[in-house]
């Protein structure tokens, strides 16, 4: 299956758009807190009327007091980046990781009022009870369409569970940022990608 990169990425966006709306119960199991949390989430999208209408203000109030706590931007900024994440200083790491928090946060306002009436349909968690990393397997199903796969990539840490990669179709969010990431490195070194990604989250429509 293969998607146009924009396309898949705001795809990839729009199902995690789902999940981690709510704060994270420690002894919850990860399935049962995506399959929560979505069902409490996607409701609030179908019924809010600001987001409805695309009020980007109040989209942007709900994604970063409900959704951004819930993911681990660090570990998803150096999946991105491969090798080149140890090219970086600490300094360097921790701007990379704000302005890519910052690009994911416009994507995702952009996608939210896409969302209508798709329902999702929760695959079984196979894991062993003692996994610290597990894989949340659901699907999007869409009317006359075949369903999207989206898989949610979660670790359990201090804080609970959260994610760092999602997966729609097969296709990694992390590493589908790595060529251009790459590429951006190698033209002006990490310096470059931090310039790069802090001009487009200063510009027009995040892709």
């Amino acid at each position: 299956m293969t998607f146009p990169i924009d396309t898949l990425r705001r795809a990839i966006l729009l199902g995690a758009l789902a999940l981690f709306a709510l704060p994270a119960l420690a002894q919850e199991a990860p399935d049962a807190l995506v399959k929560r949390v979505s069902q409490e989430v996607l409701q609030v999208i179908k019924t809010d009327p600001k987001v409805q209408a695309g009020d980007q203000a109040r989209i942007r109030e709900l994604i970063e007091t409900k959704l951004v706590q819930h993911f681990d931007f660090s570990r998803m900024t150096a999946l991105a980046m491969g090798r080149n994440w140890a090219k970086a200083t600490p300094e360097q790491q921790k701007r990379l990781a704000e302005e890519f928090k910052s690009l994911l946060v416009r994507t995702y306002s952009n996608a939210l009022v896409q969302y209508r009436n798709q329902q999702i349909d929760y695959k079984p968690l196979r894991a062993d009870a003692s996994a610290t990393d597990v894989t949340v397997k659901t699907e999007v199903i869409r009317q006359g369409q075949p369903p999207v796969p989206i898989d949610y990539s979660l670790t359990k840490g201090p804080e609970g569970w959260k994610a760092f990669d999602v997966i729609v179709g097969g296709v990694s969010l992390v590493t589908n940022y790595r060529d251009e990431f790459n590429e951006q490195i190698r033209q002006g070194g990490v310096d470059g990608l931090v310039n790069s990604l802090s001009a487009r989250n200063k510009g027009g429509a995040a892709k």
